[in-house]
């Protein structure tokens, strides 16, 4: 610390009485001190480091700035309160770097940093190398898509219990995710059931085909235990209701408003026949999955023929039966159905038919 007190001399006056420029040259020639000895620093000088930089770096360009936090962030005893100071503010540019990777930052700056400040903050962190049950529980709960996916990732995030019904709950709506979750080595048995019991087919398989064959089998027995029948599966008889259908279609009367009528009557078999006969699924497998435990199946194969959603409202309605569906579970299918694209449709269809 020879040339350090070459500086101190001056820099009352300049902190007081200086203007930006000289407060911004104080803290660009005191910072390249400290960055080029900082391993031979110790905390008394670190501390002294800590007090003048706080001062004065806020009086730097953005350029400077962002440079400055890029290469604190890769230093062990970076001054605390200055790598705070920089990972609070708003630019991303700066935070970033010190977010993704500082040593200097403790976890509770971080949940802090996390419960206030935007994605691109919480995307950063999510790029460490270690995350902890209670900022992955602010990740998931305050993170986009993005966020919660590439925390989902992180093989050195740990997640509470309430994290991991969260993160499992907004897997039923991203197949990334779903994927993502099912590869983790300390997903609970439970958990992975529940997460395949609210995917659909094409991301369970996706998921099967990226895990190593450990993984699999486990996913074999979950799958097993979904798909085994119960004492309350119903045996339909479709023969009668086939029959219906086949007179329609000779009669050219089959199609959607055929559909919406045995639907709005809740006649099951004969909706279920129609809609088997214009999207050319399999009787069999479009029954079994309408019967299932989400509305996943009748929105996408709606969309592959371009069904209005009053009809594909009527056919969610039908297939809940006594268990009636909410405003709020229409409203979300109808976003759903909205958002979902024909080509997507059109690939999972695909798949259903060839299994």
């Amino acid at each position: 610390m020879t040339s350090a007190p070459s500086l101190i001399p001056e820099l009352d006056d300049i902190v007081r009485r200086g203007d930006p420029q000289r407060r911004a040259d104080a803290a660009r020639r005191i910072s390249e001190l400290f960055l080029a000895g900082a391993a031979g620093f110790g905390s008394d000088h670190v501390d002294l480091f800590d007090g003048v930089l706080t001062s004065l770096v806020p009086h730097s360009d953005l350029a400077e700035r962002i440079d400055l936090a890029e290469r604190l962030s890769l230093i062990q005893n970076a001054p605390r309160g200055l790598v705070g100071q920089l990972a609070h503010e708003d630019e991303i540019a700066i935070a970033g770097p010190l977010l993704r990777r500082s040593p200097v930052i403790d976890e509770k700056m971080l949940v802090e940093i996390a419960s206030e400040k935007g994605q691109g903050h919480l995307l950063a962190m999510t790029e460490r190398p270690t995350l902890s049950p209670d900022l992955t529980d602010v990740l998931v709960g305050r993170g986009d898509q993005a966020v919660v996916r590439r925390a989902a990732g992180n093989a050195g995030a740990a997640f509470s219990t309430s994290g991991y019904s969260t993160l499992i709950q907004r897997a039923s709506q991203d197949g990334v995710l779903t994927i993502r979750l099912g590869q983790r080595n300390d997903l609970s048995p439970d958990q992975l059931k529940t997460l395949l019991s609210g995917s659909i087919d094409v991301v369970r398989r996706r998921l099967y085909l990226n895990v190593p064959p450990e993984r699999q089998n486990a996913i074999k027995q979950v799958m097993n235990v979904i798909n085994a029948p119960t004492a309350r599966t119903v045996r339909r008889n479709f023969d009668p209701a086939q029959r219906t259908v086949l007179r329609l279609n000779r009669e050219g009367a089959l199609g959607e408003a055929a559909l919406l009528n045995f639907a709005r009557a809740f006649k099951y078999e004969e909706a279920i026949v129609t809609l088997s006969a214009m999207t050319g699924i399999k009787l069999d497998t479009l029954d079994r999955l309408v019967s299932g435990d989400r509305d996943d199946p009748i929105l996408i194969a709606g969309k592959t023929i371009n069904l209005e959603w009053a009809t594909v409202r009527a056919l969610i309605l039908l297939r809940n039966g006594s268990n009636r569906a909410s405003p709020a579970d229409i409203e979300n299918a109808r976003l759903n159905y909205a958002r979902l694209m024909p080509a997507t449709a059109q690939r999972v269809v695909q798949f259903w038919k060839t299994r």
